[in-house]
């Protein structure tokens, strides 16, 4: 598996995606590879383990490990990874999953993660990366929404039928609930209060979207706001989201007061599609219901860089973009 360690400078072209079943084929990432990404980040339900044996979820990262496709992709294209429930161990689940532990080990192990890497010395799997050339940098930063997740309000089953509420969860306000827990809040201050001018934050569930009542930051309201409130307080520039979790493909833009626009690229369904989407007020653009990925496109020798953010399908059409420069990406004076 080709390392980050071996990207030299700057990457240009970041592609990214998730969900993917490694009982189908996943022609996907023949296009990933024609596209000649710097890197591709796998943002969780990279297979569908769904178990507490261990030895389960090693044979069926062993099927993903042997499909040409994906051989073909460690081999020229740098790749890291994060967890979502499928390949956590669970559907929908959080810390009171019982084998987090052991599930880590078999992440670690499959996705080649190095003896040192802190990420393996710790409780749950984040960790960052930063890339540099010149006086550039950009930030790569891996979340784990699942380790130290408090559980979700379910919805009763005895709604009224005006309820705004809908599908699985309900925004739960309790302020104690957490969704990436103390530890790792500290952890992440920390990498905001670094120089960057880039720093792409890869999160399994959605950030930016609109409540639809499936797994999402909108569950933990208090937790959303926590983020919100921390690149504003540290003043930390060119923050944008990527995730993945509801097999479809969206872009959505966010406008806090007082901050700039966060961006939000959902890219998921490697393999899989949902039978319907949801409404989201902050989309921008279409959203993609058939097999894709997503790309980051960043022209590093403008001025003022141009980044371009893209849903791109199997035969390898973008099908939504949008393009932001970096200046809008900054903490107003």
């Amino acid at each position: 598996m080709k390392s980050v360690n071996e990207i030299l400078g700057l990457p240009s072209r970041i592609a990214f995606g998730s969900c993917a079943h490694e009982d189908k084929p996943q022609p996907v990432l023949r296009t990933v590879v024609k596209h000649e990404p710097d890197l591709f980040v796998y943002l969780g339900d990279n297979i569908y383990g769904d178990t507490r044996d261990m030895e389960v979820l090693k044979a069926k990262y062993g099927k993903l490990g042997a499909k040409p496709e994906f051989r073909q992709l460690c081999a020229e294209v740098a790749v890291l990874s994060i967890w979502d429930d499928h390949d956590y161990g669970e559907n929908d689940a959080g810390k009171e999953y019982p084998l987090r532990a052991e599930s880590k080990q078999v992440f670690m192990d499959f996705w080649q993660v190095p003896a040192d890497s802190p990420r393996r010395q710790r409780a749950g799997i984040y960790g960052a990366h930063v890339f540099h050339q010149d006086s550039k940098r950009l930030q790569l930063i891996l979340l784990d929404t699942r380790t130290f997740r408090d559980p979700l309000k379910r919805i009763p089953g005895d709604l009224p039928k005006d309820s705004k509420l809908k599908n699985a969860y309900q925004p739960d306000t309790n302020p104690d609930k957490t969704l990436l827990g103390a530890v790792q809040w500290r952890w992440l201050r920390r990498q905001f209060e670094q120089p960057a001018d880039l720093r792409v934050v890869c999160s399994s569930i959605q950030f930016g979207h609109e409540y639809n009542g499936w797994e999402s930051w909108n569950n933990l309201p208090a937790e959303q706001q926590r983020m919100i409130s921390l690149i504003r307080d540290t003043r930390a520039g060119g923050v944008l989201f990527i995730s993945g979790d509801v097999h479809w493909g969206e872009i959505s833009r966010r406008q806090p007061p007082d901050l700039y626009p966060l961006y939000d690229v959902t890219a998921s369904g490697l393999t899989e599609r949902w039978h319907n989407t949801e409404p989201n007020r902050y989309r921008v653009g279409n959203v993609f219901r058939d097999n894709h990925f997503g790309l980051i496109e960043i022209d590093w020798n403008r001025e003022d860089p141009k980044i371009t953010l893209a849903i791109v399908d199997v035969p390898g059409e973008v099908r939504v973009s949008h393009e932001v420069l970096l200046s809008e990406l900054q903490p107003p004076d």
